[in-house]
């Protein structure tokens, strides 16, 4: 099959490239050219921007088996690009996410759940707080422009090799660092929840060739905390329960993936991923996730917010105050 990226060269989107061509397909890439590009030789690259006039002329007499969109953060661009291959392709995948749903602390978050108003057709600005309604305003256009012939995949939070955010990626590093006391927030019962990027990818393969239709939550092993520093290979985690990690300065920056049971977003941390198993997704041990991802970011200089200084701080400070 021919198939479009829109994107591709980064975390995701290199991902999903991968998994096409190991499928046999034959893959272009519509992108800006302003992210470095690792991808194979064989891989077609076009250049162009959906947000300015003319960005889409590379598209121009160009026909494709199936349109995947990684890079559609806007209403007014996912629309030009909707447009622009209404007619050239068979079908149109959009990569959305779980942060769509208007009620994120359901036990589990499922596709019917209710989704956030969407954001105005003319909205550009990509904050924390317009990222999930600018998603929902991009699935309607892709909805409404390709009808059966969509796919909407919503993601949890993405973890892998080529994962530049360094939010999965802290886990693994700091369980590889040396050994010793590790700060882990909450009890160990809280969850925490991720998909593979290889799965999303291969998940997004199979849509393609099956020619599958819907919307899809795509989401990996839902782990207590415990279970995941098993997973790492923690040996003496120290855990800090979530009402003392704020006093301590510490939140979902300093500890990513870190979703307090109690927290209104906790549902996110427990999407239910049956449709998309039911339609063929599959999801590799997560301690698998974990090794290649610490085999990638031990060469990645990634930088992390809490560093062992800080850590070790706020453990003194945590004993302290247990002691007062």
């Amino acid at each position: 099959m021919d198939i479009l990226i829109l994107g591709g060269t980064q975390f995701v989107g290199r991902h999903i490239v991968l998994a096409f061509l190991a499928g046999g397909h034959r893959v272009s890439i519509l992108t800006r050219g302003q992210s470095p590009d690792e991808l194979p030789e064989n891989v077609e690259r076009l250049r162009g921007d959906r947000g300015e006039p003319g960005g889409l002329d590379a598209l121009t007499g160009r026909r494709w088996d199936a349109c995947v969109d990684v890079s559609g953060y806007t209403p007014a661009a996912v629309q030009a690009s909707a447009a622009a291959l209404r007619d050239r392709v068979g079908r149109y995948v959009f990569v959305s996410t779980v942060s769509v749903y208007a009620e994120p602390g359901r036990h589990p978050v499922r596709e019917d759940d209710p989704l956030l108003p969407p954001a105005p057709a003319d909205q550009t600005e990509v904050t924390g707080a317009s990222y999930g309604p600018l998603k929902v305003a991009c699935e309607q256009v892709v909805q409404e422009v390709f009808g059966d012939r969509a796919t909407i995949l919503r993601p949890q939070i993405v973890a892998g090799p080529f994962d530049h955010t360094a939010r999965y990626p802290y886990w693994p590093d700091r369980a590889a660092g040396g050994g010793g006391e590790t700060l882990l927030p909450g009890d160990g019962e809280d969850h925490v929840q991720v998909i593979d990027a290889r799965d999303l990818a291969a998940f997004t393969v199979r849509v393609v060739e099956q020619s599958v239709s819907g919307v899809f939550n795509v989401a990996g092993p839902r782990l207590s905390w415990a279970a995941f520093a098993g997973v790492l290979g923690i040996r003496q985690p120290v855990w800090v329960p979530a009402d003392a990690l704020e006093g301590l300065g510490l939140g979902f920056r300093e500890l990513p993936l870190f979703i307090p049971e109690s927290a209104e977003q906790a549902g996110l941390m427990d999407v239910s991923a049956d449709r998309a198993l039911a339609a063929g997704l599959t999801l590799r041990d997560p301690a698998v996730t974990a090794r290649d991802t610490r085999a990638w970011s031990a060469g990645a200089d990634l930088t992390y917010a809490l560093t062992p200084e800080r850590e070790a701080q706020a453990l003194a400070a945590w004993r302290e105050e247990q002691a007062g």
